[in-house]
């Protein structure tokens, strides 16, 4: 493992430490300035000759500057000589501007995915792509690993009898499903129409849900509209009490607000993808770090990283272990 080098940006580097102990390698350090124009410069304080080098860095608010500072990096490595570049990118936000959809309208995850491989990435690992088709957009290897796992571990020790899975939209619906079978549980998912950015309406529920309790699956949480408006719909179909799980807890503007004050809602649960929120001791957090771990020594190795998804469905992984805070 000596010829790993892991650096991090200043998005997340808790979970940096957490991949790192788990890999036995010791986090590099690295500098980050900002001059007198708001300008950025990045400056790699380790050997990258020769080496694979992995910079981690979610993109989370200030997304621009977190997506900045991650090219200077790639690019500082890439001045450094070394062998191959990883950009491990557990949240990629840009994955939401994935089709046109409206006239003269930007596609920033294409664009963002050529701008890595500009800056010298040769490959991305990266975590639940909010659309599949995103993977496309990439000119260089990508690798996406996905939180059904971990997210499935913490309810499988729970009184399932009653629950069942839901999806907020039709679009999220396929690992909503796969989700399910991991827990032996049936399925529905909402009819959603977004209106805005942070306006959505869910105008019916597509399966049974009635006298059941709710497991709500998303991919990420930013502001919680859509999932405020979800258990509106079900209250009004006979459903009580609901948990929610996604992977990526953004929990923006007035999420932590509307989701810790929510009668429904009995947990939330998330992964360490994104930095949890500092005011919300009850959120239920798994670590991911184990996943990233695993991926980076098999690329480093140059094994499957494919075979570690056996036993969840043909792209995706096993529930691996992991450990849950609150």
């Amino acid at each position: 493992m000596r010829e790993i080098v892991v650096f991090s940006g200043a998005a997340h580097p808790a979970l940096a430490e957490r991949i790192c102990a788990a890999l036995g390698v010791p986090l590099s350090p690295s500098r980050t300035t900002r001059f007198s124009n708001d300008c950025l410069q990045a400056q790699l304080l380790d050997n990258c000759r020769q080496r694979d080098v992995y910079i981690v860095q979610p993109l989370v608010p200030p997304t621009q500057e977190s997506l900045m500072e991650l090219l200077l990096m790639i690019d500082a490595a890439r001045g450094a000589s070394a062998a191959q570049i990883t950009a491990v990118i557990p949240h990629f936000a840009y994955a939401r501007s994935d089709k046109k959809d409206a006239s003269r309208i930007s596609l920033g995850g294409r664009l963002v995915a050529d701008m890595l491989a500009s800056a010298g990435a040769h490959r991305v690992l990266t975590m639940t792509l909010h659309a599949p088709q995103v993977h496309g957009f990439f000119s260089v290897p990508v690798d996406h690993l996905t939180a059904l796992g971990v997210l499935a571990d913490h309810f499988r020790g729970q009184d399932l009898s009653d629950a069942i899975v839901v999806s907020p939209d039709l679009g999220n619906a396929k690992d909503a499903t796969q989700f399910s079978r991991l827990l032996g549980l049936p399925v529905a998912a909402g009819s959603k129409q977004r209106k805005a950015d942070d306006k959505v309406v869910v105008d019916s529920i597509v399966g049974d849900v009635s006298g059941r309790r709710a497991i709500i699956l998303d991919d990420e949480i930013a502001t919680g509209g859509s999932i405020v408006e979800l258990l509106t719909k079900l209250g009004e179909l006979g459903v009580s009490e609901a948990a929610v799980a996604c992977t990526h807890g953004l929990f923006t503007g007035p999420a932590v607000e509307r989701l810790r004050e929510h009668p429904m809602i009995t947990e939330v649960v998330t992964t360490d993808t994104v930095p949890p929120p500092q005011d919300w001791p009850e959120l239920t957090v798994g670590s991911v770090a184990g996943l990233f771990a695993e991926a980076i020594a098999r690329i480093h190795a140059g094994e499957s990283v494919s075979s570690l998804f056996d036993g969840v469905d043909p792209t995706h992984g096993p529930p691996q272990p992991s450990l849950f805070s609150r």
